[in-house]
């Protein structure tokens, strides 16, 4: 391996890749010339090209067709998994342009005929640089777009927030499996997606199954696929979701509640890259990029038998873990804003305000549901809102419907439901006054502020005795 002297680790550079190193020196001496701003690497295995790529960062890679131990085809097929965004130019002997041909369906971006003209060399030097830098660019402008993306769809400016998108931008660049964890309503799904839409594979399919949500005898099929006649039923043949989310990304949705004769077959497409449809005896090579999620202790699950210590750490590559709303109560107010603008435009609402000591009790209530139960609730507030404010008393109403209420599907009228609140908020104030004043009405009125003949009507709707708060 020859590096050039004074090397940028950063910068973009070119790598020549040819067993003949003679060869590969002159074409380095050539492009050295004309293109002086640019390192050139050579490497005369492709092996030894493999671990110039993992170290550096290379935007253009010239190698013969034809090499000893991993052929040029081989090591495209290698480098492009690595980075596809690297432009490759093939070299070869005038006896091999079927299979140069071959290269450039396989991803290459152009090829050369040995012996190189100076000229030609040249001009696919420059147009691959090109081609590379625009890449690079729109990588750039993608990552950019992905992370508003992620700030608009994963809402909050704790450190615990930052955090999860420093975690989610890091694993998005790689191909690796992710396992994302946390409690049920934390934002799993959201996550998954935002890691898709900053990978390589956003412009790919991105495809999501909700594996405890599916029989058992139905999910291999769904995995999987199946041919015609592989099972009463099974009137015409079923591609599977690993098959349609080919070169695309595969979210499997609370994988810790698989069956394990399902996590058998889901280790064997892990480890293989391909799937066996149910009732065939082929194979289907397939391109997908595996995340997966649960709520579930799947370590836990481990000791108990229930789950595959090798599908765990296939599935463990890289992990994302996705906080609890009570690890960041400081983006409750943040949150309950945007969901309650995002009903109101749900509902074509006017937009409404959320009074201080709302968000303080948000802030301050427990969440179980995390931040699904939180966006339920302002959707509800949504809802019982006639006015442009959301204030306390709704706020206790939300909270205060029977159970017979929450199991129907009907609401009590707003004006029922207010009023039942407003009572109960009433009985407690007047109870704590005459408790104050030991049942001195005159003394309740001047410290409440209403009239005596006012707060008695109140006594007497309520049948609340003053007498029954007066010392003996």
């Amino acid at each position: 391996m020859t590096l050039p002297h004074n090397q940028d680790a950063t910068s973009d550079a070119i790598l020549i890749v040819d067993d003949q190193h003679d060869f590969a020196r002159g074409l380095s001496r050539l492009l050295t010339r004309e293109f002086p701003k640019t390192p050139c690497f050579t490497a005369t295995s492709g092996e030894e090209a493999l671990s110039i790529l993992a170290t550096q960062r290379i935007a253009l890679m010239f190698t013969d067709l034809r090499m000893p131990g991993l052929s040029g085809l081989d090591l495209l097929q290698q480098a492009l998994t690595a980075d596809p965004n690297l432009t490759v130019v093939m070299l070869t002997g005038y006896g091999s342009i079927e299979s140069a041909v071959e290269a450039l369906k396989a991803g290459a971006y152009d090829f050369l005929t040995k012996p190189v003209e100076p000229d030609d060399l040249f001009r696919a030097t420059a147009k691959g640089l090109e081609r590379a830098r625009l890449l690079g660019e729109n990588s750039r402008l993608r990552s950019l777009m992905a992370q508003s993306e992620l700030s608009a769809s994963l809402i909050g400016e704790s450190a615990t927030m930052k955090r999860l998108k420093d975690s989610i931008a890091a694993v998005a660049v790689s191909d690796y499996t992710v396992l994302i964890t946390g409690e049920s309503g934390t934002g799993k799904e959201m996550v998954a997606r935002a890691i898709r839409s900053m990978s390589s594979r956003s412009a790919g399919p991105f495809l999501q199954v909700n594996c405890p949500a599916i029989p058992d005898q139905l999910l291999e099929s769904e995995l999987f696929g199946h041919v015609k006649g592989a099972f009463t039923g099974a009137d015409r043949s079923h591609k599977g979701l690993f098959v349609s989310a080919n070169g695309g990304t595969l979210l499997l949705d609370e994988i810790g509640d698989i069956p394990m004769n399902i996590q058998t077959k889901l280790l064997r497409v892990l480890q293989e890259q391909e799937v066996r449809p149910v009732g065939s005896s082929q194979s289907v090579r397939v391109d997908v990029r595996i995340l997966a999620s649960t709520n579930k202790d799947l370590e836990q699950k481990m000791k108990d038998g229930l789950f595959r210590e090798d599908l765990f750490y296939r599935l463990n590559v890289l992990s994302v873990y996705v906080p609890p709303l009570d690890k960041r109560t400081e983006d409750i107010p943040l949150l309950a804003h945007h969901f309650l603008t995002q009903a109101c435009r749900e509902l074509r609402l006017m937009p409404k305000e959320i009074a201080p000591e709302v968000l303080a009790y948000l802030a301050s209530r427990p969440w179980p549901g995390n931040v699904r139960e939180l966006q339920n609730f302002m959707r509800r507030l949504a809802v019982f809102s006639q006015g442009d404010v959301i204030d306390l008393p709704l706020v206790r109403l939300s909270e205060s419907r029977p159970a017979e209420e929450e199991q129907s599907a009907g609401l009590p009228p707003y004006k029922d439901a207010k009023a039942r609140v407003m009572d109960e908020f009433t009985r407690n104030y007047v109870t704590e006054l005459l408790k104050k004043t030991s049942g001195n009405i005159s003394e309740a009125a001047r410290l409440s502020g209403l009239e005596r003949v006012s707060l008695q009507k109140i006594l007497k709707r309520l049948d609340i005795h003053a007498a029954s708060f007066r010392s003996s």
